[in-house]
């Protein structure tokens, strides 16, 4: 049998035999900038943010990476084992346009924001195909993803510390479907597409940040939050992911570049740490494993005071993953004030 068409048949039927990995939330630790989580002054605000993510590491529910995947058919008849070659890479383009009011809310000043998300796949779908549930390990596609909306967003400023509270959720918008595919010896088995670029489930989000400026002028920022997912049922089968904490923290220096300061260089490190904290459910749930992932990285990017004109970059590298991928972020993002 050609490798390619071994691949696609271990795809097809891991879901339906033995599959290892959990579901994970639509929650992307490294997307935003150290300091996006803090609410801006009163106005309209639109930004670009540019992801990718690149691996060549699916980790079991143990930590190791898994090399070889079992495929076991209907009523244990037959198994064959295969080796495992994972070769993924996702970029998701995100305009977001936010505004923050001239109200106050709680004594703090209230905005919201929405973004749309377009993406050649999602991790999600990519971890279904390396683990069973996507039917063709090279189809790729680019469309919509799904849309995030942020209704709450409350942020309180002193002269030392920024607070923010969030409340939003993630759509379904973006392209998800399910296939019922029948293979040679084995029968019909239900998959999802390898081509799917939205997670095929609501998420409800909560998320907390807090800024610390040694210096009135915020020059320098400590930057910590976190994010708290409840997700909801699956389309199409017995599975609700469970829920999930993320915590982003992040150090931010601006360093003038010219001397009336206009121009700023902003560095400093960064990273994330994810955890499911609640396991799975639903008759279709194959992993009982709480998936979980650290990365660590860096930020740079440029200010332009005058017109709040920001470019950054960024880049995190993953270790410690259980239970899903282990890879490589970059981020590159544009902002601007209307």
């Amino acid at each position: 049998m050609p490798r390619r068409a071994a691949l696609a048949l271990a795809f097809a039927v891991l879901m339906a035999a033995n599959a290892n990995a959990s579901e994970i939330g639509h929650y992307a630790a490294g997307l935003l900038n150290i300091r996006d989580l803090a609410v801006p002054d009163p106005g309209v605000y639109g930004a670009l943010y540019n992801y990718g993510y690149v691996t060549s590491q699916i980790n079991d529910g143990h930590g190791d990476a898994i090399d070889d995947i079992t495929i076991v058919g209907p009523f244990r008849r037959r198994k064959v084992t295969l080796h495992l070659d994972v070769d993924v890479g996702i970029y998701v383009a995100m305009p977001l346009l936010t505004w923050v009011t001239p109200w106050e809310v709680l004594g703090g000043r209230y905005g919201m924001y929405a973004a749309a998300t377009f993406s050649n796949t999602s991790i999600g779908a990519a971890l279904n195909t390396a683990t069973g549930r996507g039917i063709n390990a090279d189809t790729n596609s680019f469309g919509v993803g799904d849309a995030y909306f942020q209704p709450v967003w409350l942020g309180w400023t002193l002269d030392h510390f920024d607070f923010s509270f969030g409340m939003g959720f993630t759509a379904p918008t973006g392209k998800y479907n399910v296939e019922q595919v029948t293979l040679p010896r084995i029968g019909t088995v239900k998959a999802e597409s390898a081509g799917n670029i939205g997670y095929g489930f609501w998420t409800q989000q909560t998320q907390i940040a807090g800024y610390w400026y040694p210096w009135t002028n915020k020059a320098t920022a400590l930057g910590l939050a976190l994010a708290h997912e409840v997700n909801f049922k699956k389309e199409d089968f017995d599975i609700t992911p469970g829920q999930y904490l993320t915590i982003n923290w992040g150090a931010s220096q601006y360093v003038p570049i010219v001397p009336d300061q206009t121009l700023l260089l902003e560095i400093g490190p960064a990273g994330y740490d994810t955890w499911q904290v609640t396991a799975d459910t639903g008759d279709d749930v194959k992993s009982t494993a709480l998936d979980r992932v650290h990365a660590v990285g860096g930020q740079v990017g440029l200010t332009y005071v005058p017109l709040s004109l920001v470019a950054n970059f960024h880049w995190f590298y993953e270790y410690a993953a259980v239970d899903r991928f282990a890879g490589e972020v970059f981020g590159l993002s544009l902002g601007s004030k209307f």
